[in-house]
């Protein structure tokens, strides 16, 4: 285990009390300040320090601040590489400093694949303006190191919109793969996780959690503790504490081990929370929610456009809920002391907890410092956020830190799910295969997940809440004669946040998988057809060269329920997509498509992806490695979700306590992984943390469709789907 420095609060101070030092700047007061879950969001609270983007001392060391965290996926080293090319100097003279509150710009939550494509470009500018104000000062001389330009001077410059940035033709770092910075502590065991923080004076706390698992909206929440009986502990060495607040219940002791038998030995009577409604077949559930129709696209008149189609289809796409899956349970420290708090966190909202921590706290938020430390994946919002609440109440009621872990069962049964999500669709296409149009539905539960201690001591209410995210790449690619696209928003049912892809996800599985079934009611090639109704040129290159990567053979078609001499049924299928955010006309993330090749055995229904080609075009690719990195991030979770991973559901809640009943993709599973990258240095960067992701269901509900002849249209694609699929069609086998 490792012992941590006490944390980078001073960092910010010092260097502004530094001699000898050049800083780039902007006042804290002049960060932009959208609604928090948007694009750059950030907090209302304002620091009196300015914001520090680049810091040179005259050692000549270099630091970059920037307010995103990197969740495994190399922003690190891209942003160095930035840093590097606009300074001229190799990127490992550049030290990144990420997500700390006291540090950082607030740039607010890593989400949305912003890291590259947004928050990095005030970076980018800091550090050229940086280079121009030591260029200038040098003058004409050859070579002079930097303690001789700053001359024991502290320098600040404010950060400037019209700064000139080196063109593209001129970039010798940036477009050059490099080997991730933090892969080697992470592989020799030297990096600090969140979980191996140490302070002085720390204790140990387990949560006991009410009965209500995975939900966070009722009047029972909050209020369904009848009585703890803390003398059933009384006999477990070290206990400090046991504190209960609402329906909050922590144990504190001095030893880890004791913390978690007097967790497990505590009696306590809760009061029975109502029934859930059924979330194993989510559609009946999401049909019955309340909804509010938001209207995000109409052209043309769909249904006189429709009724002059010769072929028209009426299909529901259903998507269910699923796990982050975080290999690790969540941990945090949390330290309360003379009316200030730190928290050690491996949180991917660093200034949004912070305004959660003040509200659960009641201190100002500038008493609060979250220190962002790596933490087990997530890519999305798992448990990390709770946990610190949970630190925090248990280090107030002590007086001294307190680490708290979940358990495995705890981290299953309350992480906020990915959404469960429903999709009505009706198009159609005349003789001739032209498009005439699509009527699209997406019905999407809210992904608001308070803060689950807020709700369990009532500082927040219980009452229902709707988020709007139903909406992402919710209009379809093609160019259908008339459109009518909406979003039913409604309420949480169970507890949820977003996770990878969030509702482009399933809207793609939708889209994709309605046009692919268009072209076969036409006759025509899935490739063919699509390039035919794209009115996107980058999109059609993509499709074009990916294509051409996996040997697509125009007309080509896969067993369609013939079984082989081994009794086994192959296919193909394609896919693409871009992620969109329809909230923000102008912001998308990288196109991305899919060719799969699958292996179905209709007698067990497994299902075996034997080969499998992704595309990208992601623009300007800072890191290329990086960005394959992440390609491959998101086939092998994109390849678990579609063909394995469900919650389970009981009446009191979610029913996945561990690995047995929520099974993921594992190694055996997976095919060999080839990755095209567009070269578009020219073009501006393009998020690539979810894009490819998007594809990979309908890509496989395609290939599945061309190996059976059977349409399946709610995931994921388990052995059980398949095979009930297959003797339901008699498929032989």
């Amino acid at each position: 285990m490792h012992k941590t420095s006490r944390t980078p609060r001073a960092l910010r101070e010092a260097l502004f009390q530094e001699r000898g030092v050049l800083l780039v700047t902007r006042p804290a007061a002049a960060a932009p300040r959208p609604s928090p879950g948007q694009p750059g969001a950030a907090s209302d609270f304002v620091s009196d320090l300015p914001d520090i983007f680049i810091a040179i001392r005259a050692n000549g060391e270099i630091l970059a601040f920037n307010g995103h965290v990197d969740l495994g996926t190399g922003i690190r080293t891209s942003l160095a590489q930035i840093v590097a090319e606009e300074l001229e100097v190799e990127p490992a003279q550049v030290t990144m400093v990420l997500g700390h509150t006291e540090a950082t710009p607030n740039q607010g939550p890593t989400i949305a694949s912003a890291s590259i494509q947004i928050s990095a470009l005030p970076l980018r500018r800091a550090a050229a303006q940086a280079r121009a104000w030591l260029v200038a000062r040098a003058g004409d001389a050859a070579q002079v190191d930097v303690a001789s330009l700053l001359a024991g001077e502290q320098v600040q410059l404010t950060l400037a919109d019209d700064v000139k940035t080196k063109p593209v033709e001129q970039y010798r770092v940036v477009g050059r793969s490099a080997p991730r910075v933090d892969i080697p502590a992470k592989a020799t065991g030297e990096l600090t996780f969140v979980h191996d923080v140490r302070v002085p004076g720390m204790l140990h706390g387990r949560v006991v959690r009410p009965p209500y698992a995975g939900r966070d909206s009722g009047d029972f929440v909050g209020t369904s503790l009848i009585a703890v009986d803390e003398s059933s502990i009384a006999n477990v060495a070290g206990v400090v504490r046991v504190v209960v607040e609402g329906d909050f219940i922590g144990v504190v002791a001095e030893r880890e081990e004791q913390a978690i038998e007097a967790a497990r030995r505590l009696k306590v009577r809760w009061k029975p929370a109502p029934a859930l409604p059924d979330l194993n077949a989510p559609e009946a559930a999401l049909r019955a929610a309340p909804a509010q129709r938001r209207e995000l696209l109409g052209t043309g008149d769909v249904q006189a456009a429709l009724a002059e189609g010769t072929h028209r289809l009426t299909r529901t796409y259903v998507w269910p809920y699923q796990m982050h899956g975080s290999i690790g349970p969540s941990c945090a420290v949390a330290d309360w002391h003379d009316n200030r708090l730190t928290v050690w966190s491996g949180t991917q909202n660093p200034h949004v907890l912070r305004i959660d921590m003040a509200r659960l706290s009641g201190l100002d938020e500038g008493a609060i410092e979250i220190v962002r430390m790596e933490a087990a994946g997530c890519y999305g919002r798992n448990c990390a956020d709770d946990v610190c609440a949970d630190a925090v109440l248990l280090s107030r009621a002590v007086g001294r830190p307190v680490r708290v872990q979940l358990t495995r069962e705890q981290e299953h049964l309350w992480e906020p799910k990915g959404a469960a999500q429903l999709m009505d669709v009706e198009g159609g296409a005349t003789a001739d295969g032209t498009l005439t149009a699509y009527d699209f539905v997406s019905r999407y539960p809210s992904n608001d997940a308070p803060i689950l201690a807020l709700l369990l001591t009532g500082r927040v209410s219980s009452a229902p809440r709707m988020l709007e995210m139903g909406d992402r790449t919710a209009v379809p690619a093609y160019g259908y004669g008339a459109l009518h696209i909406a979003c039913d928003d409604t309420p949480a049912i169970a507890r949820a946040s977003w996770l990878r892809g969030v509702s482009a996800l399933p809207n793609t599985f939708a889209h994709e998988s309605f046009i692919d079934e268009l072209a076969h009611a036409c006759g025509a090639d899935p490739l063919a057809f699509r390039l035919r109704h794209l009115p996107d040129t980058r999109a059609q290159e993509l499709l074009v060269a990916l294509a051409q990567a996996a040997e697509w053979r125009e007309g080509a078609r896969g067993s369609r329920g013939k079984p082989d001499a081994n009794g086994l049924l192959h296919g193909r299928g394609i896919a693409y997509a871009r992620y969109i955010h329809s909230k923000f006309p102008g912001f998308g993330a990288a196109w991305a498509a899919w060719i799969v090749d699958v292996e179905v055995d209709p007698q067990t229904g497994n299902v075996r992806v034997t080969r499998l080609h992704v595309g990208q075009d992601t623009g300007m690719m800072v890191n290329p490695d990086g960005v394959r990195h992440q390609i491959h991030g998101n086939v092998v979770q994109s390849l678990s979700r579609v063909l394995r991973e469900q919650v389970r559901f009981d009446g009191a809640g979610v029913a996945s306590r561990e690995w047995g009943s929520y099974p993921i993709a594992a190694f055996p599973d997976l095919p060999a992984i080839q990755v095209l990258l567009m070269p578009r240095q020219s073009e501006s960067p393009l998020g690539a943390g979810e894009s490819a992701s998007l594809p990979g269901a309908p890509a496989i509900a395609n290939a599945l469709f061309d190996a059976t002849g059977l349409r399946l249209t709610h995931a994921p694609f388990t052995p059980e789907v398949v095979r009930q699929a297959c003797a339901t069609a008699r498929v032989p086998a």
